[in-house]
């Protein structure tokens, strides 16, 4: 009997294995979803800064 129950302990510490994987999986890509949104949000963010700064300095230079 005590091997039966050593096998099932076993067996469900094998899939409580498996499901962790699962969950580790998920918050890599939550991770991964978080980063990529504050890039894009940064890139926007400093590109609409750039442009307004390139059209400031073309504008004070004179026509040719």
């Amino acid at each position: 009997m005590l091997r039966y129950i050593a096998k099932f302990q076993t067996r469900l510490a094998a899939v409580r294995d498996h499901y962790e994987e699962g969950a580790t999986a998920v918050e890599y890509g939550l991770l991964v979803a978080l980063i990529a949104a504050v890039i894009v949000t940064i890139v926007a963010t400093l590109g609409t800064q750039i442009n307004n700064a390139f059209t400031t300095v073309s504008n004070k230079l004179p026509a040719a």
